[in-house]
């Protein structure tokens, strides 16, 4: 039997049996936070990256190190620090002198050579900084001294960055946001969630997470995941979701028009439809509907409108946005 048939030997059962067993493990260490669970996880399956944004404290870090466990995947920290180089990063050649006495470069892989990286605190590196991981994010690949090295599959870059008004912090440049399959936002626990985390964390027993699935694995479900069959109808109300987020459109609705500077890119049109697929997939079925695509709206497209003056000012958020885009755009 090929590689390929192997695979793409999975059935959508077993897909739901793995994501909820994944999803347990992770249960096992985090606290709650199951929506953002949920959405990782739907990341990875992807083949995607995930930007995560949320105050410190939160187990940011510790839920992507978690699901790295429970994957049995090549984990890598980066912690982006202001003096942080690209070369941190991607990696750099090196002299090296050989047994016989001559010297020769010797390219050095980065921390990004791994099959989950996680880029903690994103935004406290310069744009030029994070930047170095665009090609990687997209290509995966990393360009040195012009020379072109691969990135093991699966990978993927899992960010966590505070919110942009907290101190020492840069906005990430639009191009790399635009990079993030969902843009998740953490929020805080609530007292019955806290005292749970309390009781995990000041004891003398530290919860850890099994090993459910591998790399292996999660390729197999992202292949299922695109096999997922989408309407024509469907599909179209993806597209005038998209176009709408556009002021100049005239399907835009007036909030629209009145707050967002820039729509969503077709990749968050893409974001929607593979969103989606896998959401409906975890709910049971091997078709799409409307209330999936409504289902990972949020994450799919806050990152990608870019607000105006004015909905700055006046503290609009680009999820009321959302929120108003859905309740106003027909699905029929």
């Amino acid at each position: 039997m090929s590689d390929t048939a192997v695979l793409t030997d999975l059935s959508p059962a077993e897909f739901r049996s793995t994501a909820a067993a994944i999803e347990e493990q992770v249960g096992q260490v985090i606290v709650g936070q199951t929506e953002v669970v949920r959405a990782v996880l739907m990341c990875v399956i992807a083949g995607g990256h995930a930007l995560l944004e949320g105050v410190p404290g939160l187990g940011k870090t510790m839920l992507i190190r978690t699901l790295a466990d429970v994957l049995d995947l090549r984990f890598s920290r980066i912690q982006f620090t202001p003096d942080l180089m690209p070369a941190d990063i991607t990696g750099t050649d090196v002299l090296e002198e050989s047994s016989d006495g001559r010297r020769e470069f010797r390219f050095q892989p980065g921390p990004v050579f791994a099959n989950l990286v996680l880029a903690d605190e994103i935004n406290r590196a310069t744009p030029k900084t994070q930047s170095a991981l665009l090609e990687a994010m997209q290509e995966h690949s990393v360009t040195v001294a012009n020379r072109t090295y691969r990135l093991e599959e699966p990978f993927f870059v899992l960010a966590t960055q505070n919110p942009l008004e907290m101190e020492g912090t840069y906005p990430l440049p639009e191009a790399q946001l635009d990079r993030f399959l969902f843009k998740i936002d953490v929020g805080f626990p609530s007292p019955e969630e806290l005292v749970e985390i309390l009781a995990r964390t000041t004891g003398a027993v530290q919860p850890r997470a099994s090993i459910v699935a591998d790399g292996r694995q999660i390729i197999r479900m992202g292949m299922l995941a695109r096999k997922v069959p989408v309407a024509a109808h469907v599909s179209e109300y993806v597209a005038r979701l998209v176009v709408a987020t556009h002021p100049d459109s005239d399907e835009a609705p007036d909030m629209v028009r009145r707050y967002v500077r820039y729509g969503s890119s077709p990749r968050g049109a893409q974001a929607l439809i593979l969103g989606a697929k896998i959401n409906a997939l975890l709910e049971g079925r091997y078709n799409v509907a409307f209330d999936d695509i409504r289902a990972v709206a949020l994450p799919a497209l806050r990152h990608r409108l870019l607000l105006n003056f004015e909905g700055q000012a006046e503290g609009i958020r680009t999820d009321d946005v959302i929120a108003d885009l859905i309740a106003r755009v027909p699905a029929g």
